[in-house]
């Protein structure tokens, strides 16, 4: 009786079927962070927390860039432009009243000076109008195309006053870097004849009122209205950079007798006219 109770009782294979369908066995798969062990789970957490700090640093720092002057941007205005700069840079204002209304075109000429020795001045280059034909029924415009001459124009007006006189080392830097932008679109151009050389660059912004919309009642002047630069005397360490190109010919135009003194007559009789 004894050995026929033990073989009807619970086997060892009843008891391990039995251990199966337990608790244990319905207690749900862990995924994700919470499946890791503890110090994995420690160094994730820490690893997200750095991140969402950064993340909420950054918008911070956008916050504070693109919003109006606030008493944070005057004292901490050095600290949120070394965190926005260049990489971040934003070309907008937050809560701006009054939106942008104009077209501005950015246009460039060249004085040549003649393979015979004279002088002659081109007509305009509208390079924005140049720029805007590019991009226009193109599907992958270059971001040099739509950019580069809007942004440095706006880098020019931005650290310039009126009378077009630099406001620190930023207004010295953007001038020199838009009118290299003019000479070398305009060489690009070739505007004179075979021997012909750029000897200096102007460059003019001409403005341009947006017609208001048919049911406004706002009256505004569609005449354009130009910002006109000074003469820039193209000098070696302005040309492009092609092996040298650009030096070596100025030492041999100084040696032919056309260096110094040929940019100096340039001036003298630009300044004449």
């Amino acid at each position: 009786m004894d050995r026929n109770d033990e073989g009807s009782g619970e086997g060892p294979g009843e008891s391990v079927g039995a251990e199966a369908g337990g608790p244990e066995a319905e207690r749900p798969v862990r995924v994700g962070i919470a499946g890791l062990r503890l110090g994995y789970q420690i160094a994730a957490a820490c690893a997200l927390a750095v991140v969402a700090a950064a993340a909420c640093v950054h918008v911070a720092m956008l916050f504070l860039h693109v919003a109006p002057s606030n008493t944070l941007t005057k004292q901490h205005g050095d600290v949120v432009d070394e965190w926005i700069y260049p990489e971040f840079e934003q070309n907008w204002k937050l809560f701006a009243p009054n939106p942008l209304q104009q077209n501005v075109a950015v246009q460039a000429r060249a004085e040549l000076r003649t393979a015979d020795g004279g002088v002659r001045t081109t007509d305009w280059y509208g390079l924005s109008a140049m720029d805007g034909a590019a991009i226009d029924g193109s599907l992958l415009p270059s971001h040099t195309q739509q950019n580069e001459l809007r942004r440095a124009w706006d880098f020019y007006v931005g650290s310039h006053d009126s009378q077009n006189r630099p406001v620190g080392l930023r207004g010295q830097l953007s001038e020199r870097y838009v009118r290299r932008i003019a000479y070398m679109r305009l060489d690009r151009e070739e505007p004179g004849r075979e021997g012909d050389e750029i000897a200096r660059v102007q460059l003019r912004s001409k403005t341009t009122n947006v017609r208001p919309p048919k049911w406004s009642d706002e009256k505004v002047s569609l005449k354009p209205t130009y910002r006109v630069l000074p003469w820039w005397t193209v000098e070696p360490d302005d040309l492009p950079l092609a092996e040298g190109k650009g030096r070596a010919d100025a030492d041999t135009k100084s040696h032919a007798g056309v260096g110094t003194k040929g940019r100096a007559d340039t001036e003298a009789e630009g300044a004449a006219r």
